[in-house]
């Protein structure tokens, strides 16, 4: 006979990762009898802050809780995202586009790149992003709704995200959740109280005096994983060997250049630098490996890219690529950077804590706290970090980039063995294989491994099946009805004006 439900939640930790929980949990558990959300933070201990750009995933969360798109936006100052821009990653003065959505149109059956490594090699000179509606819109400044319900249009294939303030989102979810009965207990948490026989977490008290019961503990304690961490002793996989940066400094500072919708990365001789426009300011950042750079060197570099004036002093951080051998242990879950980290190059950080959060409620347990399910969490969470963590080492091993030790150091680097599959795949027919439903799309490897100088030596034999003439017919139609497309759509400030969501002129520099 199955156990009671779980009933009381505890999560331990404020921030983006902590109300977005409390506030998933109040929608989808909202009618289970005796429910009761309890967040613990303490203003005195900050937040990271410094995730701002999402991938398109982000809107299934909004819409699951039924959040108005233009509200969202006003309250958190945010613009639209259409992909990432890379700046000097193959080599200084290159740039390329990782754009959301889909590439051209399958033919014939198979992969649109097909026709796209065909028709190269019949000399089209087009680059993969012109075959994209979202890296030629961004590219241009404009933006517009995707058009499922008309195939035929290039916005069929547009997807989106949003670049928005991670600290008003907090804010604006505290008040949803809260509203929905979640409750805030402010205070610094002075011991993890555990169960002498099971060794589960019991409660957690406060310095003064107070101790907050339950039954599932969901640690959002950033990089300090108080409860998975230090009192659960769960070991850290540590992945720096491949990803080597392990320090950033963000700044904010005022609008300035252009305004595109998208984020841009730029390589930097011992790592990265963000740049992420919002409405009211643009965050940035230098993500560096502190083995191959001075922080005050990084610090000051940082400082000397800005397009605006800074509008606070840089935020210093330290952390170390990899997770926690296993995200739930025992009654805890850890989500967000209590669990892991990953730099954010590809935004995927607020993705982690939404997928964990989905991943949770999929496998929510009772008072029995069966293994299975927690096996099954551990299971596919350390799957989505492995698939992420490759991802991301593609950016920095697939460089031509020698000019420092940084870079001599990424693309020496051998591969995670997973890696290293779909690069041989890659450059020996064009194909692509994505495997257990991975985040990153094909159209998201191809983009990257194109871009960054991955050549493939062959594609599908179907190719052959269209004449050359054919073959650069359609190539020509696809880049031409995109680019035409894309002259009809407003410019991102239009479109915001048009459809409420632009912020008024006075709110513009306000925290």
């Amino acid at each position: 006979m199955s156990a009671p439900p779980v009933t009381r939640i505890v999560v331990v930790g404020g921030g983006t990762a902590g109300w977005m929980t409390a506030a998933a949990i109040v929608r989808v558990l909202g009618q289970l009898p005796g429910l009761s959300v309890t967040l613990v933070e303490s203003e005195a201990i900050g937040t990271v802050g410094v995730g701002e750009a999402t991938i398109p995933q982000i809107i299934d969360f909004n819409r699951l809780l039924g959040l108005d798109e233009m509200t969202f936006i006003r309250e958190t100052r945010a613009t639209y995202k259409l992909g990432i821009e890379f700046v000097d990653w193959l080599r200084p003065g290159h740039s390329y586009v990782h754009p959301f959505g889909s590439f051209g149109l399958n033919m014939l059956g198979i992969e649109f790149q097909h026709f796209f490594l065909r028709g190269a090699q019949l000399g089209e000179a087009a680059r993969i992003d012109d075959y994209s509606v979202a890296a030629v819109a961004a590219k241009a400044g404009r933006f517009g709704w995707p058009r499922p319900d008309n195939p035929r249009s290039p916005l069929s294939k547009l997807a989106y995200a949003f670049q928005f303030d991670a600290g008003r989102y907090a804010r604006f979810l505290r008040r949803y959740a809260e509203s929905a009965g979640a409750v805030r207990v402010e205070g610094r948490i002075t011991e993890v109280r555990q169960d002498g026989e099971t060794g589960f977490v019991t409660a957690v008290a406060l310095e003064d005096g107070r101790a907050v019961t339950g039954e599932l503990f969901i640690d959002c304690s950033g990089f300090r994983s108080l409860l998975l961490g230090q009192t659960l002793g769960v070991p850290f996989a540590d992945w720096s060997k491949w990803l080597p940066c392990d320090s950033a400094v963000a700044i904010p500072c005022e609008l300035g250049g252009a305004n595109e919708p998208l984020t841009r990365s730029t390589a930097r001789p011992a790592g990265w630098q963000w740049r992420i426009p919002l409405q009211h300011r643009i965050g940035n950042g230098h993500v560096f490996s502190s083995a191959h750079i001075e922080r005050q060197a990084a610090t000051d570099l940082l400082l000397a890219n800005l397009d605006g004036k800074p509008l606070a002093q840089p935020n210093q951080l330290a952390f170390k690529a990899g997770h926690r051998a296993r995200g739930w242990e025992k009654n805890v879950v850890a989500l967000g950077l209590a669990g892991g980290f990953l730099e954010p190059l590809e935004s995927t950080s607020i993705h982690l804590v939404q997928s964990g959060i989905a991943r949770l409620m999929a496998l929510f347990p009772d008072t029995g706290f069966s293994p299975v399910e927690r096996e099954r969490f551990n299971l596919e969470t350390e799957r989505e970090y492995r698939n992420i963590r490759d991802f991301l080492v593609l950016h920095y091993r697939q460089s031509e980039r020698d000019d420092s030790e940084f870079w001599r150091y990424c693309r020496n680097l051998p591969p995670p063995d997973s890696l290293k599959e779909k690069l041989e795949l890659f450059t020996s027919s064009g194909r692509i294989i994505r495997e257990n439903n991975e985040l990153f799309t094909e159209d998201s490897w191809l983009s990257v491994m194109l871009s960054q100088g991955v050549a493939p030596q062959g594609y599908h034999p179907a190719a052959w099946m269209l004449d050359p003439a054919e073959t650069r017919t359609r190539l020509a139609h696809i880049r031409s009805a995109i680019a035409q497309t894309v002259t009809q759509l407003p410019t991102q400030a239009e479109f915001l004006r048009a459809n409420g969501g632009a912020i008024p002129a006075e709110d513009y520099l306000t925290a």
